[in-house]
């Protein structure tokens, strides 16, 4: 029986991953859980899954939740209950599902706790990428991928001499507006924006989608996941999403991990590696009824932000938590609707040309970075 911490149990990534434990009772249990403020989807995980130990964020939703939870289970909150969550005794294996910089000292806590990590939570790689691989190496710590393409690149290096592999190709499907000129975003609504044709996402991860953000948050994870320079790492359009992500060799051989668009195959994969089991209720890809598979070169003119994660990542130090934070800070305010879909990017723009970049910084430099950038792009509003 492998006992999970989840944190985000709440949100897309937490749902899904609590359908898998659903559909393998023998195999997984749920330990310990930390969510957002949705009290009522809590109380309904807690309650079908009995975990010892719930982390809510803030004291009200504590306070709120306290009182309807049964006897014997734990409840805790803010960063200190995160960290709980993310070392608690009885887990063997941390899901990070949040969303955001927010979780990184619960990464480095999980870490430091020996726990074997499944990884679904790209902010804290771009974020602080130098520190969680460097701790995991010394506490000689997994990092299972819980990202798709991530997931797929892990599946076609297992088994291969990872000095073979000469370049890591990461699909995106070009999001809501993968068919738009960039005159044609002006005056994108919120909604739209949200309209993901292949995936069913949060909103955070569906606007990096449709600014291709997310892809560029991908391959800066990518960079820390695999150790590969940024020079061998591509970005192909491909709007089936069947071809999930490729790793082309030094002999140049291409292995390719294909499927249907379902979050719970990366999500099972990690929990049961190096095993698979039975996904139940999956649809099975059938490639005569698919047809046709295209792929396309990214055009980093009209997806600026994909090249801004480039530079950033390439720059290194703290312009990637200038990346970062700059864009969930803009991705919120375009959601509130304060700003204009394009002008997530001009803000991140902004953020990074102000920024004077600190290489390897330490945990503390990196948080204080995070709160000024963020500051700033409120301030710009």
């Amino acid at each position: 029986m492998k006992k999970i911490s989840l944190l985000g149990a709440t949100g897309s990534i937490g749902r899904q991953t609590l359908d898998v434990i659903a559909s393998h009772r023998e195999t997984f249990a749920l330990a310990a859980m930390a969510f957002g403020k949705n009290v009522a989807s809590a109380l309904e995980i807690i309650h079908t899954f009995q975990p010892k130990l719930v982390c809510a964020e803030t004291k009200e939703v504590h306070d709120a939740l306290l009182a309807h939870v049964p006897a014997g289970v734990k409840v805790v909150f803010g960063r200190e209950g995160l960290i709980e969550v993310a070392t608690f005794d009885d887990a063997d294996f941390v899901l990070n599902a949040l969303l955001g910089s927010v979780g990184l000292e619960s990464t480095l806590a999980a870490i430091e706790a020996g726990k074997t990590l499944g990884f679904a939570n790209k902010e804290t790689l771009v974020t602080a990428g130098h520190l969680v691989t460097a701790a995991a190496d010394r506490r000689g710590v997994a990092i299972l991928p819980v990202d798709s393409e991530h997931s797929a690149i892990f599946q076609c290096l297992r088994g291969e001499n990872k000095r073979d592999a000469a370049k890591l190709i990461l699909t995106a499907s070009g999001g809501s507006f993968r068919d738009k000129t960039r005159e044609q975003l002006q005056g994108v609504t919120v909604d739209e924006a949200l309209n993901h044709p292949n995936w069913s996402m949060g909103a955070k991860i569906t606007i990096d989608s449709a600014t291709m953000m997310n892809k560029g948050l991908e391959v800066i994870e990518a960079h820390w996941l695999f150790n590969m320079p940024y020079e061998r790492i591509d970005v192909l359009l491909h709007r089936e999403s069947i071809v999930h992500s490729l790793v082309e060799f030094t002999d140049t051989s291409v292995l390719a991990q294909l499927g249907m668009p379902d979050m719970r195959v990366p999500i099972q994969y990690a929990l049961s590696y190096p095993n698979r089991l039975e996904l139940n209720g999956a649809k099975r890809l059938n490639l005569w009824e698919t047809g046709t598979l295209h792929f396309e070169k990214c055009d980093f003119r009209r997806f600026r932000c994909l090249a801004f994660a480039y530079e950033a990542g390439k720059t290194g130090g703290t312009a990637t938590t200038v990346l970062n934070a700059a864009n969930e800070e803009a991705v919120q305010l375009f959601l509130n609707g304060q700003i204009e879909f394009l002008q997530i990017e001009s803000m991140i723009e902004k953020a990074l040309s102000r920024h004077e970049t600190v290489q390897r910084p330490d945990l503390e430099t990196i948080v204080a970075v995070d709160r000024e950038t963020r500051d700033f792009v409120r301030t710009v509003v």
